[in-house]
């Protein structure tokens, strides 16, 4: 063969070569090329496909669930995805319509498919679809929960109306909710299950107002409300991936593939290129969510909810004394004939029955249903109909959680012990504690996750102080119709003062207790119980019994000032007493001073150190 002839059939099998996979890259009918259309952001948001945001399932799809793909490779490779989509929703009537409708969208939109008639034979589709309000989209947001394991840094959900007037249109709404399906919140496998994403996720459309009594009514949690700036086309994406993602599995993480981010990735299919998934994240905490998506304008207002026991409080504030007793006595007992009662003012007299009512219901919101609580409850409602309507008190809002400091810190602190300096550096994974800038967070709720303290001292030695697995504190608040219980548990690793010498000390330590409130001053009280293991003691733990007493003042511009004092008393006759008084200034957002001193106390000696710290917040 002449040489010009070979070289003209290599030429010939090279160009069969390139034209069979531009084949195989596109469909017969279509010529737009698959091979990129598979890298296009709504289709991997569709796919919700992790292109770096977290360090788990890189490359790949999050979904866990092999139904979800309709390629065998489908989770791992999003052109074969592409093609098999292509393949199974191109056909009329093709069943695989019915699970994809946002697939078969965004076909439509790049291939050039028709819409019209697309979803005709899919009646529990289009049933479903009709239930489904898309008048508005709105985040929502209840605030801390520390009663919950899974709830202590808020939670996220959203929202779907079916008008974008009033709120009072929300009770008709839907809810549409990530969360893990648990069996076993109260063992001890809880947290490690949750870390290591051994439960499986969900996402679930609810009645929204079954939320609103979960939450605010029996979990007593404050909610805030963000409506968002999603066009219609934008909503209609949403809603139609909310019905593909119907039973399928995500494994849930606690830490960062949880509730929040869902619903960041729901917003990437609704709006590509917010930019709301572009960064890594080691964790994330659902004000940081909410944040996330202000900063990417998706946000277009705000809407306070308080919870029931808020709403209490705030009545009782405008009460006297003798008016709330007066209002215990009615709420167990509807007698209109007491003195106490008919001398009051018209006015009076349904502010008191108001909170007899309310006070009544908020005991009974997680009970069985009790006849004769039903019945007292009835007789007071008819009793207050009968006055004048008027404006019930409303609780002032507090600041939001967005403009809050951030949920992480670093400290540079420089201190003394006993005249002898060091400095320190402080690192906080989350969240926030009692002296940190109050401005945004539930007040008296600290919880503080992966605390760590690196101390430089005179002997430039560098040493562990302290490393705060997790602290958690709440002072619950009690007054005439609200009498929660206070707690605390802290667990981790601590230098402390053992028998006079420092030794690095294994504990965990917890208890419950009782707060008040007194306009701005909270005093607390706490029993409690510590195991601790350190060198002294090597072969076993050793438990001790104890008490605490303080007070928390909050002042003008943030300013916090604090004072406690403990003992503890343990197994071998050691006692150990600390006191403590405390100041911190914010000095920005994400600034503040900390000023801090501490006497420690063992038998007939102690020590005393002193420490001022700068203080930076971030996410």
């Amino acid at each position: 063969m002449a040489p010009w002839r070979k070289w003209l059939v290599c030429l010939f099998v090279l160009i069969s070569g390139f034209v069979t996979q531009a084949a195989v890259a596109t469909t017969s009918s279509e010529s737009t090329p698959l091979v990129f259309l598979a890298k296009h952001e709504r289709w991997l948001a569709l796919l919700h496909w992790n292109q770096g945001t977290t360090f788990r399932s890189r490359n790949k799809s999050y979904v866990t669930q092999e139904s979800f793909f309709l390629s065998p490779h489908g989770r791992s490779d999003a052109l074969s995805e592409l093609n098999a989509t292509v393949r199974a929703l191109k056909p009329e009537n093709s069943p695989e319509r019915c699970r994809f409708p946002a697939r078969y969208r965004f076909l439509s939109e790049h291939l050039g498919w028709s819409l019209a008639g697309a979803f005709d034979h899919c009646d529990e589709y289009q049933e479903w679809r009709a239930m489904v309000p898309d008048a508005r989209v709105v985040l929502v947001f209840p605030a801390a929960y520390l009663n919950s394991p899974s709830s202590m840094f808020g939670h996220t959900l959203l929202r779907l109306d079916a008008s974008d007037a009033d709120d009072k249109g929300s009770w008709l709404s839907w809810a549409v909710n990530f969360g893990a399906v648990v069996d076993d919140e109260a063992s001890m496998l809880y947290i490690y299950r949750g870390l290591a994403g051994s439960y499986p996720g969900y996402f679930s459309t609810v009645p929204y107002h079954t939320k609103i009594q979960e939450y605010a009514h029996l979990e007593n949690r404050d909610m805030w409300e963000y409506p968002l700036t999603l066009n219609l086309e934008e909503r209609q994406w949403l809603i139609e991936h909310l019905w593909e993602l119907q039973d399928v599995r995500f494994d849930y993480y606690f830490l960062d593939e949880n509730c929040s981010f869902r619903l960041l990735e729901l917003m990437e299919v609704a709006r590509p290129g917010s930019g709301l998934l572009t960064h890594f994240r080691f964790t994330e905490i659902p004000v940081d969510t909410v944040r996330a998506m202000i900063h990417a304008d998706l946000v277009a207002g705000e809407n306070y909810r308080p919870s029931k026991a808020v709403e209490l409080k705030a009545i009782g504030a405008e009460m006297s004394r003798s008016e709330r007793r007066l209002a215990q006595r009615l709420s167990k007992e509807p007698d209109y004939n007491q003195a106490s009662f008919s001398e009051l003012s018209v006015v009076k007299q349904r502010q008191v029955l108001k909170a007899a009512y309310e006070l009544l219901r908020f005991q009974q919101r997680n009970k069985e249903r009790d006849a004769t609580a039903a019945r007292h409850s009835m007789q007071l409602l008819r009793r207050l109909s009968a006055y004048p309507k008027s404006s019930d008190t409303k609780p002032i809002p507090p600041a939001p959680p967005e403009v809050g400091h951030g949920t992480k810190m670093v400290a540079v602190t420089g201190g003394a012990l006993e005249g002898d300096g060091y400095g320190q550096l402080e690192y906080r994974w989350a969240y926030h504690d009692w002296f940190d800038p109050p401005q945004g967070f539930l007040a008296g709720a600290q919880i503080e996750a992966f605390r760590t303290k690196l101390r430089y001292d005179k002997n430039n030695r560098l040493q562990l102080q302290d490393l705060g697995i997790v602290d958690i504190r709440s002072l619950a608040t009690r007054d005439a119709f609200v009498k929660p219980i206070s707690w605390y548990v802290r667990g981790g690793i601590e230098r402390i003062a053992v028998s006079g010498r420092y030794e690095v000390t294994t504990y965990i330590e917890a208890g419950p207790g009782l707060s008040w409130q007194w306009s701005a001053f909270r005093p607390y009280a706490f029993v409690a119980v510590r195991a601790e293991h350190h060198k002294q003691h090597q072969q076993y733990i050793e438990p001790g019994v104890g008490a605490t007493v303080g007070a928390l003042w909050h002042g003008p511009k943030g300013l916090v000032l604090g004072a406690s004092a403990e003992s503890f008393y343990f197994l071998r006759d050691e006692v150990r007493h600390q006191g403590r008084l405390t100041a911190s200034l914010p000095v920005a957002t994400h600034h503040a001073l900390r000023l801090s001193t501490k006497h420690q106390a063992w038998r007939k000696k102690g020590d005393t150190e002193v420490e001022l710290s700068w203080r930076y917040y971030f996410d």
